[in-house]
């Protein structure tokens, strides 16, 4: 397939779940709004991903996963890091605090839906802006 300028790679977005079959399933609800999507098995490896990933617009985190970070702290991390990476914290078990969440990061309460990740997308991080 020929490269065509005119037509920019696809913003990537991180999800980031222990697990497996959750993340899989976030990460299709997230490809399906216009990313492409990497993933991680917890914090601690999804840090080590910030990086090197300089189109990454969207991190999609469980908060309670196994390792020395947990997903708050991950939505803390990029928010003071990449302020342009939009953050969404989702969690079964956990509800955090008002002071527990980065000011620009959204939370959404698990089960969730793809309507609920389509409108909270469409809310802070649409892909084509």
């Amino acid at each position: 397939m020929a490269h065509d300028p005119h037509h920019s790679a696809p913003p990537v977005a991180l999800v980031v779940d222990d697990e497996p079959l959750i993340r899989m399933d976030t990460a299709d609800m997230v490809s399906e709004e216009g990313f492409e999507v990497i993933e991680a098995r917890n914090a601690d490896e999804a840090m080590a991903m910030l990086g090197r990933h300089p189109s990454l617009k969207l991190v999609f985190t469980d908060i309670q996963m196994p390792g020395h970070t947990d997903g708050l702290d991950l939505a803390r991390h990029v928010c003071e890091h990449w302020p342009d990476i939009c953050v969404i914290v989702a969690s079964g078990a956990v509800t955090p605090g008002a002071d527990e969440l980065p000011e620009t990061a959204r939370f959404i309460g698990k089960p969730i839906s793809h309507a609920m990740v389509r409108e909270t997308i469409a809310e802070i991080c649409p892909p084509t802006a």
